[in-house]
């Protein structure tokens, strides 16, 4: 009787994985580059307000954000709903998420729009690569993370496939004047470096 429960369990968890997998083949870095870019002039505030969102699919007004929205918009039109993948790992795996709002069990109306939460997400789908100061080895359509004011205020990018004049990459973010695409990837502590898969 304990073995067919076992092995229902280990066969949903596969086939979650699978699932997973086959929706983040769909998700490309050079349209996720493509997306965020689209979303400059069009995202114009930076808005980090708690929203009743609705579930899946929800977001806030395009016109207004936070970075993590950026992200997550771009996931989106690749056919990845953020809000949706991280919500359903953290409720398997609540455990492995960051302890830092004091929650009890997940909230589909903000996980997915906080950094650490991404991070955590990224790093549990094996996206995770090694942190350098090297330029070259951000490559376009990579997720980089910072931590802007010593441990307090995390921040999320996605590399473009353009380049500043020095041959640094640009990155496609919302750090307070909606999306921009800018040269900041080394102005700040590098906390997280994620690629597709």
């Amino acid at each position: 009787m304990v073995l067919i429960p076992r092995f229902l369990s280990a066969l949903l968890f596969a086939a979650h994985f699978a699932a997973v997998s086959i929706a983040h083949a769909d998700a490309k870095p050079e349209g996720l580059i493509t997306a965020a870019r689209g979303q400059i002039g069009v995202t114009l505030t930076y808005d980090a307000a708690y929203v009743d969102l609705p579930y899946p699919g929800g977001d806030v007004p395009k016109e207004k954000g936070v970075c993590t929205d950026v992200v997550v918009r771009a996931f989106r039109e690749q056919g990845v709903d953020l809000q949706k993948e991280v919500h359903e790992d953290m409720k398997r795996n609540f455990s492995e998420y960051p302890k830092k709002w004091g929650l009890k069990k997940p909230d589909p109306n903000i996980d997915h729009r906080r950094v650490p939460n991404l991070m955590t997400y990224f790093r549990r789908q094996g996206w995770a690569q090694p942190i350098s100061k090297k330029a070259e080895n951000y490559a376009p359509g990579d997720l980089v993370t910072w931590d802007l004011v010593a441990g307090t205020l995390p921040h999320v990018g996605i590399v473009s496939d353009k380049k500043s004049a020095d041959g640094v990459p640009l990155i496609l973010h919302n750090i307070g004047r909606g999306a921009q695409e800018e040269d900041i990837l080394f102005q700040y502590t590098i906390t997280g470096h994620y690629r597709l898969k």
